[in-house]
């Protein structure tokens, strides 16, 4: 890639190919400050686990099972993208949570669960203020490894609109 002059964004110095037209270059970092990424974000979005805490606070845990588990949540703004709808950053927590719990419903207790491998399908958009209903359930869990598959559908119609899959390695804890 040959490399050109270099800008000054907000972290730090840019570089920029001499092989993009100059009105492509204005649109797209036009894009990326009209949507507020050169914004400094507020002091309490910067804490520890900030994103975790969201979630936790919109989550509803509706049924629990061995192998099994549903929850219910509202897109509230503060987990919807720029578009309005569910960012995919808060599906990808939600997976992740919900799998962790489902797991914990047939690993023991006295078993770490390392995660592995985290993958999503963005089928189609949950809009704000939409009620969406997540199932996870256990693949398959062995002595050694746990997978969890999740699925996001809208409450209202049952349309399957997101996908996740979890595996996780089952350790023991360290006895110290």
């Amino acid at each position: 890639m040959e490399k050109g002059s270099g800008r000054r964004g907000a972290g730090g110095e840019v570089t920029i190919s001499r092989q993009i037209p100059e009105a492509h270059l204005s649109r797209t970092l036009g894009f990326f400050q009209h949507i507020g990424v050169t914004a400094d974000l507020p002091p309490n979005c910067q804490e520890k686990d900030f994103y975790s805490h969201l979630i936790r606070g919109i989550l509803q845990v509706q049924r629990v099972e061995r192998g099994h588990l549903t929850c219910l949540f509202c897109v509230v703004p503060a987990v919807a993208n720029y578009y309005g709808g569910l960012h995919g950053g808060a599906v990808a927590i939600i997976v992740e949570l919900v799998s962790i719990a489902c797991a914990r419903t047939v690993v023991a207790e006295d078993k770490e669960l390392f995660l592995g491998e985290l993958s999503m399908s963005y089928l189609s958009a949950a809009p704000a203020k939409a009620e969406v209903v997540t199932d996870a359930s256990v693949v398959r869990s062995g002595r050694n490894v746990t997978v969890i598959a999740v699925e996001f559908k809208m409450k209202k119609t049952s349309k399957l609109i997101y996908t996740g899959r979890a595996t996780f390695y089952n350790m023991p804890i360290a006895k110290l």
